[in-house]
């Protein structure tokens, strides 16, 4: 998907999603930080996050966006899938990260109903999973009110040398809700 992705909330805020430009190093900045990092390691060195950057800006398999307000262009987070080997088998992993003044309302799961879309247009794979560690409840929230299955628990080496105990959320992109 590479124009623009909106989607609708109970509350009636609409999202937005935006393909990662060269100009939204701001945002990989501001959500770098050690409350929004807890549960993946701590904050990463402005080496990492450029190197992040770089990559969400490259075309690849998968897509990084910006997430904004539909009413307003407000930029709220980030949201994305990308290519993962699982289980022996290729498929999507997505994530997400709101600021920190946009927390609490719902905009999270929007984003990821959004981006199930998203990686339902792109193909490919039949699988979306999500990760979240198994003590990030807001986190497993977004992925049960987004509709994903959860699966089980997993260890996930994030980042390298930090390892963590996530659970394993899944949705089958081959079915429409």
């Amino acid at each position: 998907m590479d124009g623009v992705s909106e989607r609708t909330g109970v509350g009636g805020e609409r999202v937005r999603l935006a393909p990662w430009a060269e100009e939204d190093l701001w945002l990989l900045r501001r959500l770098n930080s050690p409350e929004a990092t807890a549960y993946l390691g701590g904050p990463e060195s402005e080496d990492r996050l450029l190197a992040r950057h770089r990559r969400y800006v490259e075309p690849a398999a998968g897509r990084m966006y910006r997430v904004t307000l539909a009413d307003g262009g407000e930029t709220v987070g980030s949201v994305g899938y990308w290519q993962r080997t699982w289980q022996g088998a290729e498929t999507w992993e997505t994530g997400w990260g709101v600021l920190p003044e946009f927390q609490g309302r719902g905009l999270a799961v929007r984003a990821a109903l959004a981006v199930r879309e998203a990686a339902r247009a792109a193909g490919s794979h039949r699988y979306l999973h999500a990760f979240p560690g198994v003590g990030h409840a807001a986190s497993n929230a977004v992925c049960r009110k987004a509709g994903f299955t959860l699966l089980g628990q997993a260890d996930f080496e994030y980042p390298k040398g930090h390892w963590i105990r996530s659970n394993d959320w899944r949705v089958d992109l081959d079915k429409e809700d």
